[in-house]
Order: C-alpha cells, then sequence, then structure tokens
C-alpha cells in the first residue's frame, strides 16, 4: 500500500505529497457525506417511521426494551442514543489514535463497519423497526469516530492561514459527493416501477447504496492519508480533565456543542418534517435535499472567502443569525407548497457548509498540538448527523404537542444560546493558550 509521510507542520511539507494527503482528506467527506445525505436526511427518518408505524400499537407506540414510545419519536429518539453510545467510542479511540499513531488504520476500519452497517439496511422493511435502530445505532456511532479522526488531520494538512479554505473545501467535497449520489438515488426512486420495484424496495436499495460509496471511497484516504507520529502514552480518562486547563476552549467548544446541536437536528429531521407536517412526497424530499447538496457547494466556499476577509468568527457568527430566520420561516410555512419547501431547501444550503466548515476550521486552532484526535473526539459529539440534544428536544416536543411545527420551533433555543456563548470567546487569545500560532484573520 502506498503511503504518505508529512511533517507536523504542513507548510514545509512537499507540494506534491501535501496535493495528495489533501485530495485523500477531501475524498473522507465524499465518502462519508452519502451516508449523511441519502441515509439520515432523506430515506430513513420517514421509511423508518412508516416501519414503526405499522409495527404500533393501537394507541401508536412502539415498545423497544419494552419503553413506550410514538412511533414517530422513534427515529429521532435512536439517531440521539447512538451519539450517546458514541461518545466513549471516539474518546478511546481518539486517544489511542493520539497515542499509536494509527489514525488512518482506525479511520479505516470504523468507516468499513460503519458502511457495513448501512448496507444492511437493505433488509429493513415489514415490522423490522428494531433491526432498523439497531443498524442505525451501528452506522451513525463508526460514521463519529471515523469522522473525529478524520477531522484530526487538518492541522497536519493546512497551515494556520490556510485553514479556512481546506476545510470549507472539504464541506464542498462532501457535498458534491453526496448529491451525485442522490442524483442517482433520484433515478432509482423515480423509475422503480419501470424496474419492477416496489417503492419500499427502492428505498432499501437506495438506504444500502450509501453504504457502498462510503465503503468503495474510504479506500481514497485509507491510501492517501499521512502516517502519524505516536504521542506520549495518555490516560483514556485524561482529556477532560486536560480540557479544564483551557477554559476558553471549552467555552468553544460548549458554543458549538449547542449552536451545532441546532444545525444537525434541522438537517437530520427536515425529511420527517417536510413528509408528516408539509405533506411533500419522496420525490420532493430528494428533490430538496439534492437543492440543498448542490447550493451548500457554494455556500460553503462563499463563507469561505467571507472568512478571509471579516474573519471566521464574525462569519460564524452571521450565519446563526441566519439559520433563526430560516427556523422560523419553516414554522410559517404552508403545507404542500413544493415551491416554499425548495426556497427552504436553498435557504439552508446556503449557510450549511460554511457554518459547519468554518467552525472545524476554528477548533483546529484551538487544540493542544499533539491532541488532535482526543479534542475532535469531543467536538464530534455534535458534528454532522451526531447531535443528541436536538433530537431528544425534537422528539420530546412532537410527543407532547403532537406537531411537528411545535418540534421544529423548539429548536430555536439552541442557535439563541450557541450564539451567545460564540460571542463570548476570544479567538485569538484561546489560540495562543493552547500554544498554537494566530493567523492573520480570525
Amino acid at each position: 500500500m502506498t503511503t504518505t509521510s508529512l511533517p507536523a507542520d504542513a507548510a514545509t511539507a512537499g507540494p506534491a505529497a501535501l496535493r495528495r494527503a489533501r485530495l485523500g482528506w477531501y475524498m473522507n467527506d465524499w465518502a462519508n457525506a452519502a451516508f449523511s445525505a441519502t441515509v439520515l436526511t432523506v430515506f430513513l427518518g420517514p421509511y423508518l417511521t412508516d416501519v414503526a408505524k405499522r409495527a404500533a400499537d393501537a394507541h401508536g407506540n412502539v415498545h423497544p426494551l419494552g419503553i413506550p414510545v410514538a412511533a414517530g419519536s422513534f427515529f429521532p429518539y435512536t439517531v440521539s442514543a447512538s451519539v450517546l453510545l458514541s461518545v466513549p467510542m471516539m474518546l478511546t479511540a481518539g486517544a489511542l489514535a493520539d497515542r499509536s499513531g494509527r489514525h488512518r488504520a482506525l479511520l479505516g476500519g470504523f468507516s468499513f463497519v460503519g458502511a457495513g452497517a448501512t448496507l444492511g439496511m437493505f433488509f429493513l422493511g415489514g415490522h423490522r423497526y428494531l433491526l432498523g435502530g439497531a443498524l442505525l445505532l451501528a452506522a451513525n456511532i463508526c460514521y463519529a469516530v471515523s469522522a473525529a479522526l478524520a477531522n484530526s488531520y487538518l492541522p497536519t494538512l493546512a497551515s494556520p492561514d490556510d485553514r479556512d479554505a481546506v476545510s470549507s473545501k472539504g464541506w464542498a467535497y462532501g457535498y458534491a459527493g453526496g448529491g451525485l449520489l442522490l442524483i442517482l438515488n433520484l433515478g432509482l426512486f423515480l423509475g422503480h416501477s419501470a424496474l419492477g420495484l416496489s417503492s419500499d424496495r427502492a428505498v432499501e436499495l437506495c438506504l444500502a447504496s450509501a453504504g457502498a460509496w462510503w465503503a468503495a471511497f474510504t479506500v481514497f484516504p485509507v491510501r492517501r492519508l499521512p502516517a502519524r507520529p505516536a504521542g506520549e502514552r495518555i490516560d483514556d480518562g485524561a482529556t477532560l480533565r486536560n480540557l479544564r486547563r483551557y477554559p476558553l476552549t471549552l467555552l468553544f467548544l460548549a458554543a458549538f456543542l449547542c449552536y451545532n446541536d441546532g444545525i444537525q437536528t434541522v438537517v437530520s429531521q427536515a425529511s420527517l418534517f417536510g413528509s408528516e407536517e408539509l405533506g411533500m412526497g419522496r420525490t420532493a424530499l430528494i428533490g430538496a435535499v439534492l437543492l440543498v447538496q448542490v447550493v451548500a457547494i457554494g455556500g460553503a466556499l462563499l463563507l469561505g472567502r467571507l472568512a478571509a476577509r471579516f474573519g471566521a468568527k464574525r462569519t460564524v457568527l452571521g450565519s446563526l443569525v441566519a439559520w433563526v430566520a430560516i427556523l422560523a420561516l419553516g414554522y410559517v410555512m404552508p403545507a404542500h407548497q413544493v415551491a416554499w419547501f425548495f426556497t427552504l431547501a436553498a435557504l439552508i444550503g446556503l449557510v450549511l457548509g460554511g457554518s459547519q466548515a468554518l467552525s472545524r476550521s476554528l477548533f483546529s486552532h484551538l487544540v493542544p498540538p499533539g491532541r488532535e484526535a482526543e479534542y475532535f473526539s469531543l467536538y464530534k459529539i455534535s458534528d454532522r448527523g451526531t447531535s443528541w440534544m436536538g433530537p431528544l428536544v425534537f422528539g420530546l416536543a412532537y410527543q407532547l404537542t403532537g406537531s411537528y411545527r411545535a418540534a421544529i420551533v423548539s429548536l430555536l433555543v439552541f442557535f439563541v444560546i450557541g450564539f451567545a456563548l460564540l460571542l463570548r470567546v476570544p479567538v485569538a487569545r484561546a489560540i495562543t493558550a493552547v500554544g498554537n500560532k494566530v493567523p492573520e484573520t480570525i
């Protein structure tokens, strides 16, 4: 297997080696975005909800582990549970990676296992909601760990002044890859009758395709990402204790965990909101998510350019104001109006990639050198597809009110609190506190 070796300071790497490593890193986003877009955002929420409703009792409840749960809340609750279970796994894997230097091997292992679980969703159907929940748990945990390990490469692949641009490009690759697979799945779903498939079987094929895509393109990061040096031996439970030494990093992390939980809940529950509250069919849902993917490519690059001029912190704060406006629009949006739904999707795409890409690059400056995988494991608790507080609040709001509009507006609190916390972070002082170089524009 061909491997790459880079020095700790990416700025001193040879241009050919650096380009090769960066392409491998971008392709990791290309690979796993299929799971985020096809499985979490489009198909699994409505389909698993339908399966749960078929298995529900006369009161509309299913009973996983003997606990009564509204069938409409089963999917968001499962997403939330998967994140809670992934936290100790991410922290352990991050500490092991930093200690052993086996970031690439661990990234590949978790990616392939997660892809296998996603492939297993081909067998979801009938009343097998528990199988769907178990596969979602396994796939989302593996997704979280592999993505945290990939994020930890950013300081190695970009100098401080280049990180906003490199991170934004990675997100653009992700939306391009996820969007391309969605185009193929849209063709499959729309043409399922001509192919002799039921709509349910077509959905199961689309779910499985995300696993195949994830596995196939993970070969690129496994072959191209650089070897990492082994670090000092660290107690697996020391991450949180060590973080207390850097209160400003902790403050940023608290802000990110809050506002990005809101972002991720909007992403993972959008198809459920669209189908159940706005009356959108699967074709409209796929089209809207595809629109998000396409617009998000330009949005990530646009916000990256804005960050180069105004600083990443100001740009992220501006994006959070836009998110509040988007939620307000979703709350008042009329049902059965495809044009309005597509307008909402375009607005989400415009701010989605940039707010996340710039948050990732900002956090990379606030991580002590040599502890990247550990710290990005904490970061990943609320990164793409792995939020837990938001889905829990969303599910509870629906269970208490029976309205997905109430559920969607309940997410406002995450953006308001996240904005207030981020506003208080003195980013330059936080970077200096962990011993990193402050970029010219931050």
